[in-house]
């Protein structure tokens, strides 16, 4: 293979020397630009280096980590459900109002389903209907069909905006179970809340339980579904054509019809949510028997309080016997009593002569407090010594004081330090 160039060289100078290269331009001035480490090649290139791995080396340990996924993604828990396309939406224009999960053969789960189920479930149906496998190649309506299932349910904000409308779910809700509707209860009426639940922005959502549960956490589960705060928008019903619009007032106009359209189908749901409970509550047979227990509780209080009101007639007849009894009786304790306090003060005042006059015995027998080891008192110091003695007399006025002074004295005197224990007294 040859090249043909489609120009030509400058001609040498007439200066040219066949020994000399030949110049033919002069080059640019050198440019500063700053090159940012991006891209799957530098990515690889940081994972290589972080690792330690050669090239061979990483890219077996790549493949190995796809085949890992492939093998996850096979132990998936999924039982195949058989779609029959003519009973769904084959026109991909129509996507607004498909059955995502019935398009993907996911009917049995719906919003229970993980998003490697639904990854299964949209492999399966690939595998099956895509156009290469029809004889019409360019027969392609249900494969978009499958794949705009696919984005809408992979998406967490699409997902949460179709299950708010799940079309598959709309015939449950309008078949929910009346007052008049016959049957077990709790197998009625479980299901119904358990689907309701799933729009509770708190979890868990408490159950409806059996006839065995509590009064207290029946209350708990009728106060939560009166009051759930609900996460469920109507978005998915949007009216189109305010994304498309190039004028700016029709977009606002638009949007704010589908705000008010939102506003009010989140209003007619809480009123319909309500509705179902104010059903389920006017028919729970737990609350009959709370009301009979409630009932009976009642007229076990209304006849122990006629009980309680004969027996504290009773009572209070005897009790008006027994005080009147016990006050003649506390009268002559009384007066009793008194006579003793008499008899007590009298002992008590007696009780403190005889200690006044021990002690002051003890003191005058001791050289008035000085000690027999000190020289006779003089007469100022005995004036001063029964001022002291007087003073000691005062601060101590009952008998059990006046005991104990003249034992401490009494002792004093044993010991030879009475000027001590009398000054200390003081």
């Amino acid at each position: 293979m040859s090249l043909t160039l489609d120009f030509l060289l400058p001609p040498p100078p007439a200066s040219y020397k066949s020994e000399e290269p030949v110049v033919s331009g002069a080059l640019s001035a050198t440019v500063d630009r700053l090159i940012e480490p991006v891209g799957r090649h530098f990515l690889a290139h940081a994972r290589r280096k972080n690792h330690n791995r050669t090239f061979s080396e990483d890219e077996l340990h790549q493949a190995q980590e796809k085949a890992s996924q492939v093998v996850e993604e096979e132990t998936v828990e999924f039982e195949y459900e058989n779609v029959d396309i003519t009973a769904v939406n084959q026109d991909p224009t129509q996507w607004k109002t498909q059955d995502n999960y019935a398009v993907l053969g996911l009917t049995n789960l719906r919003y229970k389903a993980t998003e490697d189920q639904i990854k299964k479930a949209h492999r399966r149906m690939v595998l099956l209907h895509h156009p290469d496998k029809k004889a019409d190649k360019n027969d392609d309506a249900f494969f978009k069909c499958i794949a705009k299932a696919f984005d809408t349910l992979m998406n967490p904000v699409t997902r949460r905006q179709y299950d708010s409308v799940d079309f598959g779910m709309a015939w449950l809700e309008e078949d929910a179970p009346t007052a008049k509707s016959e049957g077990d209860f709790f197998e009625l009426w479980a299901p119904v809340f358990e689907r309701e639940g799933r729009f509770s922005n708190k979890q868990p959502v408490p159950s409806l339980g059996d006839v065995n549960t509590p009064k207290e956490d029946v209350e708990a589960f009728y106060d939560f579904f009166y009051n759930m705060d609900s996460w469920r928008t109507f978005e998915w019903l949007d009216k189109e054509g305010a994304e498309g619009s190039d004028n700016r007032d029709d977009k606002r106009y638009q949007e704010k019809k589908n705000r008010a359209q939102r506003a009010q189908l989140k209003k007619e749901d809480n009123a319909r949510l309500r509705t179902l409970v104010d059903t389920c509550l006017s028919v729970d047979p737990r609350i009959a028997l709370f009301k009979a227990a409630e009932k009976k509780k009642r007229n076990a209080k209304k006849d122990a309080k006629a009980a309680a009101d004969a027996a504290a007639a009773e009572a209070a007849a005897k009790k008006a016997e027994e005080d009147k009894i016990a006050a003649e009786k506390a009268e002559a304790e009384a007066k009793s009593a008194k006579e003793d306090s008499k008899k007590a003060k009298e002992m008590a005042k007696r009780a403190i002569k005889k200690e006044k006059k021990t002690i002051k015995a003890i003191v005058k027998d001791n050289n008035y407090g000085l000690g027999n080891e000190a020289a006779a008192a003089t007469p100022a110091q005995i004036d001063s010594q029964l001022f002291k003695l007087d003073d000691i007399l005062a601060k101590n006025k009952t008998a059990e004081a006046l005991e104990a002074l003249r034992v401490s004295l009494e002792k004093a005197v044993a010991d030879k330090n009475i000027a001590e224990v009398f000054n200390n007294a003081l």
